[in-house]
Protein backbone atom coordinates (compact mmCIF):
# COMPACT_ATOMS: atom_id res chain seq x y z
CA UNK A 1 0.00 0.00 0.00
CA UNK A 2 2.86 2.35 0.78
CA UNK A 3 4.42 1.73 -2.61
CA UNK A 4 1.09 2.07 -4.40
CA UNK A 5 0.32 5.43 -2.84
CA UNK A 6 3.92 6.61 -3.03
CA UNK A 7 4.26 5.77 -6.71
CA UNK A 8 1.06 7.69 -7.48
CA UNK A 9 2.31 10.81 -5.70
CA UNK A 10 5.71 10.48 -7.37
CA UNK A 11 4.14 10.34 -10.84
CA UNK A 12 2.10 13.45 -9.95
CA UNK A 13 5.31 15.32 -9.20
CA UNK A 14 5.89 14.91 -5.47
CA UNK A 15 9.23 13.89 -3.99
CA UNK A 16 8.57 10.62 -2.21
CA UNK A 17 10.84 8.89 0.31
CA UNK A 18 10.15 5.30 1.33
CA UNK A 19 11.52 4.16 4.69
CA UNK A 20 11.80 0.37 4.86
CA UNK A 21 12.91 -1.15 8.16
CA UNK A 22 14.04 -4.41 6.61
CA UNK A 23 17.34 -4.70 4.78
CA UNK A 24 15.62 -6.22 1.73
CA UNK A 25 13.03 -4.74 -0.63
CA UNK A 26 9.65 -6.51 -1.00
CA UNK A 27 10.91 -9.59 0.81
CA UNK A 28 7.68 -11.54 0.20
CA UNK A 29 8.10 -11.26 -3.56
CA UNK A 30 10.45 -13.25 -5.78
CA UNK A 31 13.88 -11.62 -5.68
CA UNK A 32 13.90 -11.02 -9.44
CA UNK A 33 10.57 -9.20 -9.18
CA UNK A 34 11.69 -7.18 -6.15
CA UNK A 35 14.96 -6.17 -7.81
CA UNK A 36 13.22 -5.05 -10.99
CA UNK A 37 10.54 -3.17 -9.05
CA UNK A 38 13.13 -1.33 -6.97
CA UNK A 39 14.96 -0.30 -10.11
CA UNK A 40 11.86 0.91 -11.94
CA UNK A 41 10.39 2.75 -8.95
CA UNK A 42 13.75 4.39 -8.36
CA UNK A 43 13.75 5.63 -11.95
CA UNK A 44 10.34 7.17 -11.28
CA UNK A 45 11.86 9.22 -8.47
CA UNK A 46 11.07 7.21 -5.33
CA UNK A 47 13.90 7.48 -2.83
CA UNK A 48 13.84 4.00 -1.27
CA UNK A 49 15.85 3.71 1.95
CA UNK A 50 16.38 0.18 3.29
CA UNK A 51 17.31 -0.72 6.87
CA UNK A 52 15.67 2.57 7.87
CA UNK A 53 13.77 2.11 11.11
CA UNK A 54 11.37 4.90 12.10
CA UNK A 55 11.83 5.90 15.74
CA UNK A 56 9.43 8.81 16.08
CA UNK A 57 7.40 11.56 14.45
CA UNK A 58 6.56 15.16 15.34
CA UNK A 59 4.08 17.57 13.77
CA UNK A 60 5.63 20.99 13.17
CA UNK A 61 3.29 24.02 13.28
CA UNK A 62 0.45 21.85 12.06
CA UNK A 63 1.92 21.89 8.56
CA UNK A 64 4.85 19.50 8.35
CA UNK A 65 5.95 16.23 9.88
CA UNK A 66 9.41 15.54 11.25
CA UNK A 67 10.28 11.87 10.90
CA UNK A 68 13.12 10.42 12.93
CA UNK A 69 14.72 7.17 11.83
CA UNK A 70 17.93 5.19 12.17
CA UNK A 71 19.96 3.60 9.39
CA UNK A 72 23.52 2.35 8.92
CA UNK A 73 24.80 5.91 9.35
CA UNK A 74 22.99 6.44 12.66
CA UNK A 75 20.19 8.83 13.68
CA UNK A 76 18.49 10.68 10.81
CA UNK A 77 15.70 13.23 10.39
CA UNK A 78 13.38 13.93 7.48
CA UNK A 79 10.90 16.82 7.11
CA UNK A 80 7.86 16.01 4.94
CA UNK A 81 4.53 17.59 4.04
CA UNK A 82 2.59 14.32 4.37
CA UNK A 83 3.32 11.01 6.07
CA UNK A 84 1.59 7.70 5.39
CA UNK A 85 2.20 4.83 7.81
CA UNK A 86 1.91 1.49 6.01
CA UNK A 87 3.51 -1.05 8.31
CA UNK A 88 0.85 -3.73 8.11
CA UNK A 89 -2.65 -4.43 9.33
CA UNK A 90 -4.28 -6.47 12.04
CA UNK A 91 -7.74 -8.01 12.42
CA UNK A 92 -10.34 -5.84 14.14
CA UNK A 93 -11.66 -8.56 16.44
CA UNK A 94 -11.20 -6.85 19.81
CA UNK A 95 -14.55 -6.95 21.63
CA UNK A 96 -16.17 -8.74 18.70
CA UNK A 97 -16.94 -11.93 20.60
CA UNK A 98 -18.15 -12.67 24.11
CA UNK A 99 -15.57 -14.37 26.29
CA UNK A 100 -17.76 -17.48 26.63
CA UNK A 101 -18.69 -17.71 22.93
CA UNK A 102 -16.34 -20.62 22.36
CA UNK A 103 -14.75 -18.96 19.33
CA UNK A 104 -11.00 -18.76 19.89
CA UNK A 105 -8.52 -16.06 18.87
CA UNK A 106 -4.78 -16.43 18.44
CA UNK A 107 -2.16 -14.13 19.97
CA UNK A 108 -2.46 -11.73 17.03
CA UNK A 109 -6.25 -11.51 17.20
CA UNK A 110 -7.06 -13.80 14.26
CA UNK A 111 -10.02 -16.16 14.65
CA UNK A 112 -9.00 -19.83 14.66
CA UNK A 113 -10.58 -21.69 11.74
CA UNK A 114 -9.94 -24.93 9.85
CA UNK A 115 -9.37 -25.29 6.10
CA UNK A 116 -13.12 -24.81 5.51
CA UNK A 117 -13.30 -21.66 7.71
CA UNK A 118 -15.13 -23.44 10.54
CA UNK A 119 -14.46 -22.12 14.03
CA UNK A 120 -14.50 -24.37 17.08
CA UNK A 121 -18.24 -23.72 17.52
CA UNK A 122 -20.64 -25.77 15.34
CA UNK A 123 -22.40 -23.59 12.77
CA UNK A 124 -20.07 -20.62 13.25
CA UNK A 125 -17.71 -19.68 10.40
CA UNK A 126 -15.28 -16.82 9.87
CA UNK A 127 -13.69 -15.57 6.63
CA UNK A 128 -11.54 -12.80 5.21
CA UNK A 129 -9.16 -10.53 7.10
CA UNK A 130 -10.28 -11.92 10.46
CA UNK A 131 -8.73 -15.35 9.75
CA UNK A 132 -5.37 -16.78 8.64
CA UNK A 133 -4.02 -16.20 5.17
CA UNK A 134 -3.40 -13.12 3.03
CA UNK A 135 -5.54 -10.04 3.74
CA UNK A 136 -6.90 -9.78 0.21
CA UNK A 137 -10.42 -8.90 -0.92
CA UNK A 138 -10.54 -11.69 -3.52
CA UNK A 139 -9.42 -14.28 -0.97
CA UNK A 140 -12.14 -13.11 1.44
CA UNK A 141 -14.80 -13.19 -1.28
CA UNK A 142 -13.96 -16.73 -2.35
CA UNK A 143 -13.94 -17.89 1.27
CA UNK A 144 -17.42 -16.44 1.64
CA UNK A 145 -18.64 -18.33 -1.41
CA UNK A 146 -17.08 -21.55 -0.09
CA UNK A 147 -18.77 -21.16 3.30
CA UNK A 148 -22.14 -20.39 1.69
CA UNK A 149 -21.85 -23.56 -0.40
CA UNK A 150 -20.95 -25.64 2.66
CA UNK A 151 -23.88 -24.25 4.64
CA UNK A 152 -26.16 -25.07 1.69
CA UNK A 153 -24.96 -28.67 1.82
CA UNK A 154 -22.71 -28.61 -1.22
CA UNK A 155 -19.16 -29.92 -1.39
CA UNK A 156 -16.79 -26.98 -1.54
CA UNK A 157 -13.09 -26.29 -1.10
CA UNK A 158 -10.63 -23.50 -1.77
CA UNK A 159 -7.10 -23.84 -3.14
CA UNK A 160 -4.99 -21.46 -1.06
CA UNK A 161 -1.91 -22.28 -3.14
CA UNK A 162 -3.14 -20.30 -6.15
CA UNK A 163 -4.29 -17.01 -4.62
CA UNK A 164 -2.82 -14.18 -6.74
CA UNK A 165 -0.91 -11.38 -5.04
CA UNK A 166 -0.82 -7.97 -6.74
CA UNK A 167 0.85 -4.65 -6.00
CA UNK A 168 -0.85 -1.89 -8.00
CA UNK A 169 2.15 0.28 -8.73
CA UNK A 170 3.05 1.16 -12.30
CA UNK A 171 4.23 -1.11 -13.65
CA UNK A 172 2.24 -3.61 -11.62
CA UNK A 173 3.72 -6.54 -9.72
CA UNK A 174 1.85 -9.83 -9.52
CA UNK A 175 2.59 -13.40 -8.57
CA UNK A 176 0.93 -16.72 -7.82
CA UNK A 177 2.52 -19.80 -6.30
CA UNK A 178 5.94 -19.99 -4.72
CA UNK A 179 9.05 -17.90 -5.31
CA UNK A 180 12.32 -19.26 -6.59
CA UNK A 181 13.86 -18.66 -3.16
CA UNK A 182 11.11 -20.59 -1.34
CA UNK A 183 11.43 -23.57 -3.65
CA UNK A 184 15.22 -23.69 -3.39
CA UNK A 185 14.97 -23.49 0.41
CA UNK A 186 12.63 -26.49 0.28
CA UNK A 187 15.14 -28.40 -1.82
CA UNK A 188 12.91 -28.56 -4.89
CA UNK A 189 14.78 -28.88 -8.17
CA UNK A 190 13.42 -26.28 -10.53
CA UNK A 191 13.84 -24.80 -13.98
CA UNK A 192 13.06 -21.16 -14.74
CA UNK A 193 11.96 -19.29 -17.84
CA UNK A 194 11.91 -15.49 -18.17
CA UNK A 195 10.73 -13.33 -21.03
CA UNK A 196 11.05 -9.51 -21.09
CA UNK A 197 8.25 -7.28 -22.31
CA UNK A 198 10.93 -5.37 -24.23
CA UNK A 199 10.82 -8.29 -26.70
CA UNK A 200 7.02 -8.19 -27.02
CA UNK A 201 5.69 -6.42 -30.12
CA UNK A 202 2.40 -5.49 -28.47
CA UNK A 203 4.19 -4.13 -25.39
CA UNK A 204 6.47 -2.09 -27.64
CA UNK A 205 3.47 -0.69 -29.53
CA UNK A 206 1.88 0.23 -26.20
CA UNK A 207 5.09 1.88 -24.93
CA UNK A 208 5.01 -0.47 -21.93
CA UNK A 209 8.19 -2.50 -22.24
CA UNK A 210 9.28 -2.50 -18.59
CA UNK A 211 9.31 -5.82 -16.75
CA UNK A 212 9.06 -9.49 -17.56
CA UNK A 213 7.18 -12.75 -17.05
CA UNK A 214 8.90 -15.46 -15.01
CA UNK A 215 7.66 -19.04 -14.83
CA UNK A 216 9.07 -21.62 -12.43
CA UNK A 217 8.51 -25.34 -13.08
CA UNK A 218 9.51 -28.54 -11.33
CA UNK A 219 12.62 -29.91 -13.02
CA UNK A 220 11.39 -33.51 -12.82
CA UNK A 221 7.63 -33.27 -13.40
CA UNK A 222 7.55 -30.00 -15.40
CA UNK A 223 4.58 -28.89 -13.27
CA UNK A 224 4.29 -25.09 -12.93
CA UNK A 225 5.02 -24.05 -9.34
CA UNK A 226 5.04 -20.26 -9.61
CA UNK A 227 4.38 -17.39 -12.01
CA UNK A 228 5.82 -13.92 -11.32
CA UNK A 229 5.20 -10.82 -13.43
CA UNK A 230 6.37 -7.21 -13.49
CA UNK A 231 4.53 -5.24 -16.15
CA UNK A 232 1.86 -2.72 -17.06
CA UNK A 233 -1.00 -5.25 -16.90
CA UNK A 234 0.52 -7.85 -14.60
CA UNK A 235 -2.72 -7.94 -12.59
CA UNK A 236 -4.58 -9.19 -15.68
CA UNK A 237 -1.93 -11.62 -16.90
CA UNK A 238 -1.45 -13.33 -13.54
CA UNK A 239 -4.84 -15.05 -13.88
CA UNK A 240 -3.35 -17.12 -16.69
CA UNK A 241 -0.76 -18.42 -14.26
CA UNK A 242 -3.41 -19.13 -11.63
CA UNK A 243 -5.56 -21.07 -14.11
CA UNK A 244 -2.57 -23.09 -15.26
CA UNK A 245 -1.61 -23.99 -11.70
CA UNK A 246 -5.20 -24.81 -10.70
CA UNK A 247 -5.31 -27.40 -13.46
CA UNK A 248 -1.81 -28.70 -12.57
CA UNK A 249 -0.44 -27.61 -15.94
CA UNK A 250 3.09 -28.29 -17.00
CA UNK A 251 5.30 -25.74 -18.72
CA UNK A 252 4.88 -27.87 -21.84
CA UNK A 253 1.10 -27.44 -21.67
CA UNK A 254 1.56 -23.68 -22.08
CA UNK A 255 4.27 -24.20 -24.69
CA UNK A 256 1.86 -26.18 -26.87
CA UNK A 257 -0.91 -23.58 -26.71
CA UNK A 258 -1.47 -21.08 -29.50
CA UNK A 259 -1.49 -17.52 -28.13
CA UNK A 260 -2.99 -14.74 -30.24
CA UNK A 261 -0.61 -12.29 -31.92
CA UNK A 262 -0.02 -9.47 -31.26
CA UNK A 263 -0.90 -9.64 -27.56
CA UNK A 264 0.90 -8.97 -24.33
CA UNK A 265 -0.15 -12.48 -23.26
CA UNK A 266 2.40 -13.87 -25.67
CA UNK A 267 4.99 -13.05 -23.01
CA UNK A 268 3.45 -15.81 -20.87
CA UNK A 269 3.83 -18.23 -23.78
CA UNK A 270 7.42 -17.19 -24.38
CA UNK A 271 8.30 -17.49 -20.68
CA UNK A 272 6.91 -21.03 -20.69
CA UNK A 273 9.01 -21.80 -23.78
CA UNK A 274 12.04 -20.29 -22.07
CA UNK A 275 11.68 -22.81 -19.23
CA UNK A 276 13.16 -25.34 -21.67
CA UNK A 277 15.27 -22.84 -23.65
CA UNK A 278 12.79 -22.81 -26.54
CA UNK A 279 11.78 -19.12 -26.58
CA UNK A 280 11.27 -17.77 -30.09
CA UNK A 281 11.60 -14.00 -29.76
CA UNK A 282 14.72 -13.80 -27.63
CA UNK A 283 18.06 -15.54 -27.30
CA UNK A 284 17.90 -18.64 -25.09
CA UNK A 285 20.36 -19.63 -22.41
CA UNK A 286 23.13 -21.95 -23.47
CA UNK A 287 22.33 -25.54 -22.62
CA UNK A 288 24.53 -27.04 -19.94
Amino acid sequence: IGLEMGSIWARLGSQVTVLEAMDGFLTLADKDVAKEAQKLLGKQGLDIKLSARCTGTEIIDGKEVKVKYTDAAGEQELIVDKLIVAVGRRPQTQGLLAGDSGVKLDERGFIFVDESCRTGVPGVYAVGDSVRGPMLAHKASEEGVMVADIIAGHKAAMNYDVIPNIIYTFPELAWVGKTEQELKAEGVKIKVGKFPFAASGRAMASNATDGFVKIIADEETDRILGVHIVGAIASELIAQGGIAMEFCSSAEDLQLMCFAHPTVSEAVHEAALAVDNHAIHMANRKKR
